[in-house]
């Protein structure tokens, strides 16, 4: 056991101390920290300005007197403040003191439009040249022709018309849009009144509140969150992905690496090649343990900052660390199987697909887990090592736990399906060390397993 730990020491500072472990370690933070800062100021409209005329050829005739009063100034005030209220109804409660209504304000465009009315009969294809052609202060934006039919069918039936929409080439696409939306609300109200309704009643009838969700739990209710409910088994299953996937490739690397410098060789003279196995897999489990302590402990603070912190159930941890020494000793000890078959990174390309995908597989499979975490599909993946881990951690952050016993019953699995690898395992891993030439297949390593 001495010599094991010594092993696993070796392969704790190797690792540790190296420069790439450090850059890796801090570099996903650093991302978070940094898109964070950047994203409001890359993905905000703020200081976006557009200003001109719309064009608007009205068939009907009755679409102008609805559309006017949109582009009225004191209306787009009103408006982007009903936004912004809107906004602040999408945050959690306790995280609105956080962000404040000029912030969101300053993050919409500034689109002003005034309203060219042409004649009723104009000519479309003149209109149209008016786009491209002549001083480029009097181009307008955009030029929109109202169907004659757009406000009352002219058959009789419910096939209302619409519009058509004239732009220059390279108008930018805010603009686009917010002259889609002014229009779609014109049209809306002129076929309410043309109907005998008053638009701002009918309004008021249609208009219901967004109501926030309420966790409620023994002796405590708080304000849930339906974005926080549908990244949360996504948060730890990346938590379990990052902290197997890092240690897994080092145990495949450092494996190489050392077989086929010969350092291997000289290792082997100092202990068994038990001891080696062990003291590796222990080694970069402790890697491990402190790169996901990290980004447990930046994932707290986090919930901590967004007042999100008690719609975690803490136990939670727990079982990530269980099911992340399950995951890690499954495909951990496959992995340096194959790196002490080998003589070269190349030649483990092709054999590590498998296992690549095995880890890759439940993040196409989340989202349904997610939805149905009791459906037979979900519970059916629970039971199947080695993506049973996975499937457990997303049903047990969803929406709907599984029973207890579901749970003990796939870390049971998940116990009985390391100690196979293990075994596994240690029978390459005994004969693939001081095996040098033709790279060997899945079919010689189960040979090898069986003979040792």
């Amino acid at each position: 056991m001495y010599k094991v730990i010594q092993v696993a020491w070796r392969e704790f500072l190797v690792t540790v101390t190296s420069k790439a472990f450090l850059i890796g370690l801090l570099l996903l933070p650093a991302i978070a920290i940094v898109m964070a800062w950047a994203a409001p100021k890359l993905f905000s409209n703020s200081g976006f300005e557009a200003r001109g005329a719309l064009a608007l050829v009205d068939r009907d005739g009755r679409v102008a007197e609805a559309l006017r009063p949109k582009l009225d100034a004191e209306t787009i005030r009103t408006r982007r403040e009903l936004e912004t209220a809107l906004a602040l109804e999408q945050v959690p409660a306790d995280a609105r003191a956080l962000v404040s209504p000029e912030t969101i304000r300053r993050m919409a465009p500034t689109i002003e439009l005034a309203l060219d009315e042409r004649p009723r009969d104009a000519d479309v294809d003149a209109e149209k040249a008016r786009l491209y052609s002549g001083p480029a202060e009097e181009r307008p934006l955009a030029l929109v022709v109202v169907h004659d039919d757009a406000v009352e069918p002219a058959d009789g039936t419910l096939r209302f018309g619409s519009y058509d929409l004239f732009v220059p080439p390279r108008l930018d696409n805010r603009v686009e849009n917010e002259i889609r939306r002014v229009l779609r609300e014109a049209l809306i109200e002129a076929r309410l009144s043309a109907h005998g309704y008053e638009p701002a009643t009918l309004q008021a009838l249609l208009a219901v509140p967004r109501v926030d969700a309420i966790a409620v739990r023994p002796g405590e209710e708080r304000g849930g969150t339906g974005l926080f409910t549908m990244l949360l088994p996504m948060g730890f299953g990346a938590l379990l992905f990052i902290g197997v996937m890092g240690s897994g490739q080092a145990l495949l690397t450092s494996t190489v690496e050392e077989k086929s410098s010969r350092v291997i060789e000289v290792l082997l003279s100092a202990v068994s090649p038990m001891q080696l196995m062990a003291g590796k897999l222990l080694g970069q489990m402790a890697v491990s343990v402190v790169g996901l302590s990290l980004y447990i402990a930046l994932g707290l603070v986090f919930l901590a900052g967004s007042a999100l912190l008690g719609l975690l159930d803490l136990s939670l941890l727990l079982y990530l660390v269980i099911f992340f020494v399950i995951t890690y000793l499954v495909l951990g000890s496959l992995m340096m199987a194959i790196g002490s078959a080998v003589n070269e990174l190349r030649e483990a390309q092709t054999m590590i697909t498998p296992i690549i995908l095995l880890i890759v597989m439940p993040w196409m499979l989340w989202m349904p887990i997610s939805r149905a975490p009791d459906s037979a599909f979900s519970v059916t993946l629970s039971f199947l090592p080695p993506i049973n881990t996975f499937a457990m951690m997303f049903r047990m952050t969803s929406t709907s736990p599984p029973p207890a016993w579901q749970v003990w019953l796939t870390i049971a699995i998940g116990f009985a399906a390391a100690l196979g690898a293990l075994w596994f395992s240690a029978k390459v891993f005994r004969i693939g060390l001081l095996m040098h030439g033709k790279p060997p297949t899945f079919m010689t390593l189960i040979r090898w397993a069986r003979q040792a």
